[in-house]
């Protein structure tokens, strides 16, 4: 099928009135958890995902993209008004959004980050469209030996590209690898790392490893560290929205620059919107004219990261659908929705079920368009979500959590599951183990096993089977350039703190 009959496909499944329905539902919740801090986007997903499997796939995957792009969205209103990020891709939204509100110029902010929000996650869109069924084409040609190279690129880029430590990153990898292993041998049947609990049999939960390791360990490091300040309403005010013709001058190549910026990094594994809104910044008060206006509420310092990070939000896709290969812990759970309804992730999906792809594609138009009705005229209601006490929202978190877990197999051992990964998920926080690295490891682990067997069978035991193929060969060759420059990285940050005691 051509471009135009593809999208005739997806606008089809997508003005569906059950997609539409879920597609509104998902970009709400997303504003919703967005605007509220410490709750975050990997909660809000791992909190939902069990209600994905009492829909169709299509739905599904509708609705958890809703919530992420969604997220993005809302989670500028809490960097705005009150310093505090919704999200951790709006952080440097703080640096000039919360100058502005203390300049009376907060419904400003909003206003111009909601249409930097649409722009970006347009540019993102059509991008996806473009270059997913171009990478899909090429990628039904890999075997078995390029799919496990590719994984291993992916795990070791979220690894080490990330903040922090790079040996940390790869630690917890493993760890996820490990916890994929847990259940019966997808070849012999034999248990593995089971303990002689039948519970263990089918393997860890998903859902009881993302609800833990995000959604428990999420409100409990957020306990008694959200300070919530008075809000000026005259600011926020419909009327106090409307940009001046300098804001609307300064605000036209600082969207267009963050967007290509997003497009690019959410392109990469191990990157996603977070790093692509800091470069976004990054890249424009390095470009700008006035470089000491940024952190005193320049509108380019709100322009550029926020349409970073929702193009970011769209491309981040592209990888996920067309090779099966999720370049964040998000992507991750996506993938793990479409697996749970039996459908195999990777450059067959859009040749196989092309409705669902399309429907998706199309479905994020449309979710667009509504946040940027759900975010001007309703920020008044978003507000004043932001006065719910905290010891009220907290434990109904929580609560959902539990009821949520329970619900996909009525079983309380994955109760017991979430509040396990919950204290490892807080202890790995407090000892500063990112978590991300953990369930894409988890999520990759099973597949990159079964591909590295088959690649093993197909050539007799013959390891240089990864090596004699140029792409495998090639994507190896960049996993290990990746590590090394990690690991160099990670010294000359450590020789530094070093030498910076020793002078102080």
């Amino acid at each position: 099928m051509n471009i135009f009959q593809n999208i005739s496909l997806g606008l089809e499944t997508a003005l569906s009135l059950n997609n539409l329905f879920y597609c509104f539902v998902g970009v709400f919740l997303g504003t919703f958890l967005g605007v509220i801090p410490g709750i975050g986007v990997l909660a809000a997903i791992s909190m939902l995902f069990p209600l994905t499997f009492h829909l169709d796939p299509t739905a599904a995957l509708i609705m958890l993209a809703g919530i992420w792009y969604g997220t993005s969205y809302g989670g500028n209103t809490a960097s705005i008004l009150l310093n505090v990020p919704g999200t951790p891709a709006n952080a440097i939204t703080c640096l000039d959004g919360y100058p502005m509100t203390k300049q009376g110029r907060g419904g400003v902010a909003l206003f111009m980050t909601t249409i930097a929000s649409f722009v970006g996650g347009s540019i993102g869109i059509l991008l996806l469209m473009l270059f997913a069924p171009v990478i899909a084409r090429y990628a039904l040609s890999f075997g078995s030996a390029e799919y496990f190279s590719l994984m291993v690129l992916g795990l070791v880029a979220a690894s080490t590209v990330s903040n922090g430590s790079a040996l940390k990153g790869l630690i917890m990898v493993a760890v996820g690898i490990l916890a994929g292993t847990v259940g019966a041998d997808i070849y012999t049947g034999t248990p593995r790392f089971t303990f002689g609990y039948l519970e263990l049999m089918d393997g860890i939960s998903l859902v009881a490893l993302a609800m833990g390791i995000f959604g428990v360990a999420e409100v409990i490091s957020s306990i008694g560290k959200v300070d919530l300040k008075d809000l000026d309403q005259k600011s926020i005010s419909f009327a106090a929205m409307k940009p001046t013709r300098d804001d609307v001058r300064r605000s036209w190549f600082p969207m267009l620059r963050g967007s290509s910026i997003g497009a690019f990094f959410g392109t990469l594994p191990g990157t996603g919107p977070s790093l692509a809104a800091f470069m976004a910044y990054a890249v424009e008060k390095r470009a700008a004219r006035e470089p000491q206006r940024f952190g005193k509420g320049a509108i380019e310092g709100i322009m550029a990261p926020e349409s970073a990070n929702n193009s970011a939000d769209q491309t981040s896709f592209i990888p996920t659908l067309a090779l099966g290969i999720p370049g964040s812990p998000t992507m991750a759970l996506m993938l793990g929705a479409l697996m749970i309804h039996g459908i195999a992730p990777g450059p067959g999906l859009m040749t196989e079920q092309p409705s669902l792809f399309w429907g998706l594609v199309m479905s994020f138009w449309i979710g667009n368009v509504l946040l940027v009705i759900l975010n001007i005229p309703l920020i008044g209601v978003w507000v004043r979500l932001l006065a719910v006490p905290y010891p009220i929202l907290f434990p109904s978190v929580l609560m959902f959590i539990a009821i949520g877990t329970y619900s996909v197999n009525y079983n309380a051992f994955d109760v017991l599951l979430v509040a396990l990964f919950g204290a490892l998920g807080y202890a790995m926080r407090v000892m500063a183990f990112p978590a991300a690295p953990l369930l894409l490891g988890f999520v990759l682990g099973p597949m990159m096993e079964e591909h590295f067997r088959r690649a093993m069978l197909l050539s007799r035991g013959d390891f240089m089977t990864f090596l004699n193929r140029p792409i495998s060969a090639t994507v190896l060759a960049m996993a290990a350039a990746l590590i090394a420059w990690g690991l160099y990285a990670g010294l000359r940050a450590r020789r530094a703190e070093r030498e910076a005691m020793e002078v102080g």
